[in-house]
């Protein structure tokens, strides 16, 4: 068949939609464990558990996941949530909570550690509801039936297999995205930006991600017209939802692997590895799929009626690195002294992941070695 999709979490988007958690919430039980950000303002945390209680849930509050926190850090979780009884899990924050709470929803009613859940356990579709309520951005596994993660022994990264019916809600508060004011704010948009390239690439591409990819990169574009100083939230989390959703239909890609890979092995942010990436990628991308690159080249900037596919593609890549100027990302990972000897077993890591293989460009050892040092 050419297409088969089924689309389970019920989607909530807008401004204040945190308002309606309690309602959502109250349908899978009375006892909600909320994984959040420990970096999150208490007084969102409190509103949240209060929205809760108002709909007649008993809210358990583990607030204790910082940016350094790995992943075996669901097992506290899971035993609070088992030993208060909850009925379903929130995650309440950035990616890595995303990351870790959702582990956790798997987990805890199968009673296996993390480790035997990173090292391929197979589950027997039990698990706990899981919400998400993201706070920055969704990311390419966010929505799909897989996702990675950092394992703590050897920090290399692995891909866990998410049951079916997992996500029970995913609400999406724009007014919660008050990261968009700060310095670090421009890296999220080219982390979204190249997911949604890369899915929009895949080899899995269909109609149905190209509608949603489409619509992701133009709002992208809008962003990236607007300038940093102008972020607009409603937009932004249009923008992160059809990535999401647009990565699940297609497939994420080798840079979306390799930019977590670089996270989990050093103090990096995910989204300024994405950012660092995504023009050494798309030069990749522009060989591989022309005709696609000369589309989302053609949101960014006129190409030029008279421009070929592939000089329009080729203007993609210069109209990415115009924008990352514009916006003061740093074009390299130099200043945090990465050597190229550590970064190999992580970059190979990634490259043996499951979906890499619907990469359109041939992800070889070769090639990995030439990505990575570029960019340190």
């Amino acid at each position: 068949m050419d297409i088969s999709f089924k689309f389970d979490p019920e989607i909530l988007i807008g401004a204040d939609t945190l308002s309606i958690a309690g309602t959502v919430a109250s349908r899978h039980g009375t006892r909600i464990m909320v994984a959040a950000d420990h970096g999150l303002d208490a007084q969102t945390v409190t509103r949240l558990k209060e929205i809760l209680e108002d709909s007649g849930a008993q809210a358990i509050v583990f607030d204790g996941i910082e940016e350094e926190s790995t992943v075996d850090m669901a097992e506290n979780i899971v035993d609070l949530s088992r030993a208060a009884h909850c009925d379903a899990i929130i995650g309440f924050g950035g990616q890595k909570t995303q990351i870790i709470a959702r582990m956790a929803a798997i987990m805890a009613p199968l009673k296996i550690s993390v480790f035997e859940l990173l090292d391929g356990r197979l589950f027997q579709n039990k698990f706990l509801p899981f919400i998400a309520i993201p706070t920055e951005s969704m990311s390419a596994f966010s929505l799909t039936e897989y996702f990675i993660a950092s394992d703590p022994r050897s920090r290399l990264i692995k891909s866990i297999r998410s049951p079916n019916n997992l996500y029970a809600a995913v609400i999406i508060d724009s007014r919660l995205f008050k990261f968009l004011s700060d310095p670090s704010a421009p890296s999220f948009l080219f982390d979204g930006f190249f997911a949604a390239v890369e899915a929009y690439c895949s080899n899995r591409a269909n109609f149905l991600s190209d509608a949603l990819l489409e619509r992701a990169l133009n709002f992208y574009a809008k962003l990236f017209k607007g300038g940093a100083g102008s972020i607009n939230a409603d937009t932004f989390a249009q923008a992160t939802f059809l990535t999401a959703l647009g990565s699940s239909v297609s497939s994420p890609g080798a840079g979306a692997a390799l930019a977590a890979a670089i996270n989990a092995r050093f103090p990096v942010a995910k989204p300024l590895c994405s950012a660092v990436l995504l023009p050494v990628i798309a030069e990749r991308l522009s060989s591989a799929r022309p005709e696609k690159m000369a589309r989302a080249a053609s949101f960014l900037g006129s190409t030029g009626k008279a421009a070929s596919v592939a000089d329009a593609a080729n203007s993609a890549v210069t109209n990415i690195r115009r924008c990352m100027e514009a916006f003061k990302v740093q074009p390299d990972l130099k200043e945090f002294n990465i050597t190229l000897d550590r970064l190999t077993a992580a970059a190979e890591a990634a490259r043996n992941l499951e979906f890499i293989a619907d990469s359109p460009w041939t992800v070889s050892e070769e090639e990995v070695f030439e990505i990575i040092k570029k960019i340190i």
